[in-house]
């Protein structure tokens, strides 16, 4: 992991990005995840998510994260194979959740659909507990 930079997320980063998380099982992009939106919640978090370029100047990793002021969110936490059970992954979340803690966020929430098990492993193994006690719901407003 020592070749690895890690760097806020840009928009330039959208694209790599994206074939990151196309390519990750678990990973669900929406109409959120078009590279017009994310640059939005990229502007309106400036500084919140990261991204790891490796030696080769690829794309090792990602986390989109952001908050509304009072409450944070991490999304699309993602480890190219190459990089993964090397503590990328903690590394990336350690790091969204420091910038959050700098903003005076004091609860986070990490998003992960009920069928990605591998992603619920790594949430439970880095201490965080599961909600199972929420339902959520959601609107389309486009």
């Amino acid at each position: 992991m020592d070749s690895l930079q890690l760097r806020p997320f840009i928009s330039a980063d959208i694209d790599a990005a994206l074939t990151l998380w196309r390519a990750t099982p678990g990973i669900g992009l929406t109409s959120s995840d078009e590279p017009d939106q994310l640059r939005q919640f990229l502007q309106r978090n400036p500084g919140c998510s990261f991204v790891a370029i490796d030696a080769s100047e690829s794309l090792a990793g990602t986390v989109l994260c952001g908050h509304d002021g009072r409450r944070g969110f991490l999304y699309h936490l993602a480890v190219a194979p190459a990089h993964r059970r090397h503590g990328l992954g903690r590394l990336l979340a350690e790091t969204a959740l420091g910038r959050l803690r700098r903003n005076g966020i004091t609860r986070v929430t990490a998003h992960v659909y009920a069928a990605n098990d591998e992603g619920k492993a790594f949430w439970a193994s880095t201490h965080w507990r599961e909600r199972v006690d929420l339902v959520a719901f959601q609107q389309d407003l486009c």
